[in-house]
């Protein structure tokens, strides 16, 4: 399908600022559909201005579609008797009421020419299915009302209003209405609306209220400024209790919430020849979402303190291990536990990162310069040895993050130990992702090498069979090999794609 990007990009001589000026409109003029029962075709002028494209197109969830069939990048080339055309050349609203048949359905068309800056930069084209017209009542004849209202501000570009909504949270037409004149009293209220209010505790009906305060006293407000690209963000939360709860003149999002529910609103002026004539609120019950929201804070809370604790554990242990070490006269048992020491240190560096993080994913970026900085201050001692990481590991999952961790710190230990036990040089982790979206991690010193004649399943080192079963467990592979283009060794292991999906 072809998308109004493209129709913009290859077929009209707008500048950058209509076409996000247009690409805006797009995004909030479902309300003008489903206010008005219609569809809507945004058609956008061609560099001839006897041709125009169709850019984008909106189908109503309020009643019957009077378009089939898709028509983003068709064209209307020459055709001067189209209600496009009339509308683009008089800049004036143009439409048929003689219900001209489409496919057999009869359809009401309206052109509205959206005058921007002196220009006509695009006309909405709304075609009503007849034969689907809901029964008159207070709801169809305020709806229309409005509609009437907001057509008159997209021919004059004083819509869409900013703010911008945000598509996943902002309340819709159906979840609830509320319609008040500028004296702020409320003309019209829907079902769903007043069902949001009595949730927070009122008692009665909307109608007749103000705007302003129509809740109990005890409402607490929370004022959202929300991205004018419409990406979702919510920012510059501000908490209050109020019962001057919305001003008609500023257009804004808001959560209400008393210890009875919560309800997201969104306010939007109305106004006609360039004057505000009311007011429009949209308005949503998101109680059950937000008792979840915070069930997940709570989960989210609980998670980052086990992993706060497990690490503060194992550091205890590490402690221990290093206490004992000093304490032993033996080398080889010296040794050991100074190994043990560094194994449980690696995995208390991953449960740090996680208990700083919001989600199952740690930032292994992170958690390899812990691990080397750790092995560089083992190696310190000699004075001889760096270890630096080139290239990204990603996001992990938590569940990969500790295996990792222990495979990472045991190569890059092995590399010291034995790679450069007696030649000074560098330890070079190199992790990288490759086509198929596998973790291919290369430690590489520049020390001696394998012997000849090596072989993996001969030896008889603890780290390397303590990485051969970790990386078995991550389903990936475990490969050594000396350089080919200088000394020393690599020690190679893939990670799946599939082990690393959360």
């Amino acid at each position: 399908m072809v998308s109004m990007n493209r129709v913009l990009a290859d077929h009209t001589v707008l500048d950058e600022d209509d076409r996000e000026w247009l690409t805006s409109l797009v995004r909030e003029w479902h309300l003008l559909a489903d206010m008005r029962f219609s569809d809507l075709v945004l058609w956008v002028p061609d560099e001839d201005e006897n041709v125009f494209w169709a850019a984008a197109q909106q189908r109503p969830v309020t009643g019957p579609t009077a378009l089939e069939d898709d028509v983003v990048g068709d064209q209307i080339r020459y055709e001067p008797d189209s209600l496009v055309t009339e509308a683009f050349m008089s800049r004036e609203v143009s439409e048929t009421s003689n219900n001209r048949l489409r496919a057999g359905i009869p359809v009401d068309v309206w052109a509205i020419p959206i005058l921007r800056h002196g220009d006509v930069i695009g006309v909405v084209e709304r075609h009503t299915n007849r034969m689907g017209v809901r029964a008159p009542g207070a709801m169809e004849d305020y709806y229309l009302e409005i509609a009437d209202i907001l057509t008159d501000m997209v021919h004059h570009a004083d819509y869409p209003v900013s703010p911008a909504s945000d598509p996943s949270m902002s309340p819709r037409v159906g979840d609830g209405l509320i319609y008040a004149g500028m004296d702020g009293a409320i003309k019209y209220a829907s079902p769903n609306a007043v069902s949001a209010y009595r949730r927070l505790g009122m008692v009665g009906d909307l109608v007749g209220e103000d705007v302003h305060h129509p809740a109990p006293d005890s409402l607490r407000v929370s004022i959202f400024a929300v991205s004018p690209h419409g990406e979702g963000t919510f920012a510059d939360h501000e908490s209050e209790p109020s019962q001057s709860v919305f001003r008609t003149d500023i257009a804004g999002e808001y959560d209400l919430e008393n210890d009875a529910g919560c309800i997201r609103a969104r306010v939007l002026q109305l106004r006609k020849d360039g004057r505000q004539v009311g007011v429009l609120m949209l308005c949503r019950d998101i109680t059950e979402l937000r008792d979840r929201e915070r069930e997940l804070v709570t989960k989210d809370a609980t998670i980052r303190e086990i992993h706060h604790r497990v690490k503060n554990n194992l550091q205890t242990v590490a402690a221990l291990l290093r206490l004992q070490a000093r304490r032993t006269h033996s080398d080889e048992a010296k040794n050991a536990l100074t190994d043990a020491t560094n194994r449980v240190q690696s995995i208390a560096v991953v449960h740090e990162i996680l208990s700083q993080s919001y989600d199952e994913e740690a930032e292994f970026d992170q958690v390899a310069d812990k691990l080397l900085q750790m092995v560089g201050d083992v190696a310190a001692a000699s004075g001889t040895v760096r270890a630096k990481r080139e290239g990204s590991f990603g996001l992990v999952p938590a569940k990969v993050a500790t295996s990792l961790s222990l495979i990472l710190t045991e190569l890059c230990q092995n590399a010291i130990e034995h790679g450069l036990a007696t030649h000074s040089g560098n330890v070079f982790v190199r992790p990288q992702r490759n086509a198929a979206g596998d973790l291919v991690l290369d430690v590489v010193d520049e020390g001696e090498g394998l012997p000849e004649g090596f072989q993996m399943g001969a030896t008889n080192s603890l780290g390397t069979s303590i990485v051969t079963t970790l990386v078995a467990d991550l389903g990936g592979e475990f490969t050594l090999f000396n350089n080919a283009d200088g000394p020393g060794a690599t020690s190679r292991i893939v990670v799946p794609a599939s082990t690393l999906s959360v």
